[in-house]
């Protein structure tokens, strides 16, 4: 879906200026043509609409805009603009707004400027270098009409920090695209007795769009039945690729773990899923029981191919674990499970899935005995996030039906973890390891949430702004 996330772009300026300062106009649009330029060396689909330097060029970007379903609108003040100009632009188009207050150059050559000896010259000089000036004009006019606004302020060119907020917010945007257009598969049903996963699937639709698909397990179970040998065979191959197989694996398990992937593609294909979350007892049915007991490869290789999978139906979750891999970082099933005191440590981990693309190394597989807590036995996938920054997300629903971001910046460090078959990391955060979890656990997430790599807080941030979800940091 991504293919279809647009992002439209014009710039402002004032009719009246062009034909009292020689020179102004074509300056200001070689300017903006260098911010559409930077623009799709990040994102390649923009909609340019051009100069809107009037109302009558307004209504008509504004149209335009709107018929092309932009998902993001960049505003580029080139100079001063009346925001009578602008308004009928972005209430057409009714997308989020982002005004680039960019200025052309560190700063005005003064002496260069006051050596002018044309009065007129020199007011043309200072005005392709006002674009500050209109934007509090216009955050007035979008706040007292309810327009949803962004600002950035930086330099045309040589400003770092400016772009990279930039592609933070195109970033973010395309993150919210996807999410609705997102069809989120729920296989199961609720693992009874965890009552901080339950949720509102409407409030889903309400903060991120998409559709939710309810999958029956005999359905998986069907697809099963389907799959030829040399197909499992094939799967058995791109295991040994993406997996450490321990010895103590049974061909048997590896067969049947292969069987249920090839049906999860399957699956996935003939629903359009993006992601999965999947829970099912599998008690008194042999063919349920065998196809859910094997599905953690399988799961484990479609959330390395951007299709997360979340257990024990932790819907949420699995929105958390998209996002995070919307913007790069991964998205591990993970919750808390102990603390090292002694080396301020906390260990996250979960049994069955987890992403292939941010472990260090190749996950082990290992056979277990007992699922704990589950029906079955199988094989299930033992790794550690790489060490390195890390940020985790919760997606958390509050007390009054509204949705909340909850994040945390840390890192993943070297040292021992717990060799049971499972995923499990050792985490070091800034506030340390007691006051994390006591403030993580005060915003009341559920026990599950989604562990990625890198700091990506401010884009959260971003992609909360985009949504209209509180974003809540502990650190």
């Amino acid at each position: 879906m991504n293919s279809n996330f647009k992002i439209g772009i014009f710039a402002i300026g004032l009719d009246a200026y062009w034909p009292q300062f020689e020179g102004l106009e074509p300056r200001l649009r070689g300017y903006y043509d260098r911010v559409v330029e930077k623009l799709k060396a990040i994102h390649p689909h923009i909609i340019d609409v051009g100069m809107v330097d009037s109302t009558h060029l307004a209504f008509q970007a504004g149209n335009q805009l709107r018929r092309e379903d932009v998902d993001l609108i960049f505003i580029y003040v080139a100079t001063y603009a009346l925001s009578a100009t602008v308004l009928p632009v972005v209430q057409k188009a009714k997308k989020p707004v982002i005004i680039l207050n960019l200025s052309p150059a560190p700063a005005i050559d003064y002496t260069r400027f006051n050596s002018l000896m044309d009065r007129a010259a020199m007011t043309g000089e200072w005005l392709a270098f006002c674009s500050p000036c209109p934007v509090p004009e216009l955050s007035n006019v979008f706040r007292r009409v309810g327009i949803d606004f962004h600002q950035v302020t930086g330099m045309l060119e040589n400003d770092p920090e400016c772009w990279r907020e930039i592609t933070q917010w195109i970033e973010a945007a395309r993150v919210a695209h996807t999410l609705s257009f997102n069809r989120l598969g729920c296989m199961g049903h609720y693992y009874s007795g965890m009552l901080d996963i339950y949720t509102d699937l409407t409030q889903i639709y309400r903060h991120f769009g998409g559709h939710i698909q309810h999958i029956e397990v005999e359905e998986l179970a069907q697809l099963r039945k389907q799959v030829t040998p040399a197909d499992a065979q094939q799967r058995i191959a791109e295991f040994q690729e993406a997996f450490d197989i321990q010895p103590d694996c049974s061909p048997e398990e590896l067969r049947k773990s292969a069987i249920t992937s090839v049906a999860l593609d399957q699956l996935v294909q003939t629903h359009r899923l993006g992601s999965i979350a999947y829970y099912y007892k599998g008690s008194g049915n042999p063919e349920n029981e065998e196809a859910i007991s094997s599905i953690i490869l399988g799961n484990s290789l479609l959330t390395a191919r951007g299709i997360p999978v979340a257990g024990e139906y932790e819907i949420k979750n699995a929105v958390a674990m998209k996002i995070m891999d919307g913007f790069g970082a991964g998205g591990s099933f993970t919750e808390f499970y102990a603390m090292d005191y002694p080396g301020d440590i906390v260990l996250l981990g979960h049994d069955g899935p987890g992403h292939l693309a941010i472990a260090e190394g190749k996950a082990k597989v290992r056979p277990l005995g007992v699922y704990h807590g589950k029906v079955g036995s199988g094989l299930s996938i033992e790794m550690r996030v790489k060490p390195g920054p890390v940020t985790l997300l919760s997606v958390i629903e509050t007390n009054g039906g509204n949705m909340a971001f909850l994040v945390a910046e840390g890192e993943s460090v070297p040292g021992p973890i717990l060799e049971i078959g499972n995923t499990n990391s050792r985490h070091r955060f800034p506030i340390g390891a007691r006051r994390f979890v006591t403030e993580w656990s005060s915003h009341g997430p559920a026990h599950h949430c989604a562990a990625g790599l890198g700091h990506i807080g401010d884009k959260l941030k971003k992609l909360g702004q985009l949504l209209k979800i509180e974003v809540i940091q502990v650190c």
